[in-house]
């Protein structure tokens, strides 16, 4: 019953990935449930090591909905390594978080980062900007 009921929740996000060329199948990588970026805090440590060594960047924490596997993360990442203004990512799959470094001069463009989200089958729900 689990397995139908994520096929027929995630049966959109998965319409909507087959246009992406990333596309990817959940099958056999469903979590027992689905992580809410925007209810958990933030994972300290690994923010702190994601920021080690970077200066004069601004770093979008960007809460996501709809990460249920690695492979989501792994998309994730391939997506945003492909933009030349993102400086650095990382993606939290038990956080539902995404941590992107920018220069201080691009402009943050939430919109944007929600394009590239869902075309990968999730949604960005919050984005903060931290500039160090």
């Amino acid at each position: 019953m689990k397995i139908f009921f994520a096929l027929v929740f995630f049966m959109p996000a998965l319409i909507n990935a087959q246009d992406n060329h990333d596309h990817h199948s959940h099958e056999g990588h469903l979590h027992e449930q689905m992580v809410d970026g925007e209810k958990i805090e933030v994972d300290v440590e690994r923010f702190d090591k994601f920021v080690e060594g970077l200066k004069d960047k601004q770093i979008a924490v960007v809460s996501v909905k709809g990460m249920v596997c690695d492979f989501c993360a792994q998309g994730i990442e391939k997506t945003f390594k492909k933009d030349k203004t993102v400086a650095k990512i990382d993606v939290d799959l038990n956080k539902g978080k995404i941590f992107i470094a920018y220069q201080m001069k691009t402009k943050i463009d939430f919109e944007k980062i929600k394009k590239m989200i869902i075309s990968n089958g999730q949604n960005a729900t919050k984005l903060q900007v931290l500039k160090l």
